[in-house]
């Protein structure tokens, strides 16, 4: 089971990745611009430094929707594996059978 505070954290940066999202993709695409004089590039680069680093998407770390857990999280069903297996098993997921040959 996680921390309330690590996935606290990790709500928080959803959100601001959410806030910052459209000025990240543009600042993103004009630093790269060939058609921009060096000056403006670099600007943007700067502006680009100076957004928060927890509004990046690199920094989203998948997490368990039920425990919490950060490690083994299964991207289809939102859920690491030892929660994916328990509830496959008592069936609370339709349509995951378990395999036997």
């Amino acid at each position: 089971m996680a921390r309330t505070c690590q996935v606290a954290r990790e709500e928080k940066r959803e959100k601001l990745m959410r806030l910052n999202k459209d000025r990240r993709k543009a600042l993103r695409e004009a630093q790269i611009n060939p058609k921009l004089s060096d000056e403006e590039r670099l600007d943007a680069r700067m502006k680009l430094n100076k957004l928060p680093r927890d509004s990046s998407l690199v920094r989203l770390t998948r997490r368990c929707q039920v425990t919490g857990a950060a490690r083994s999280v299964y991207r289809k069903f939102k859920l690491n594996r030892i929660t994916f297996r328990n509830m496959a098993l008592a069936g609370l997921l339709p349509g995951v059978t378990k395999a036997s040959w």
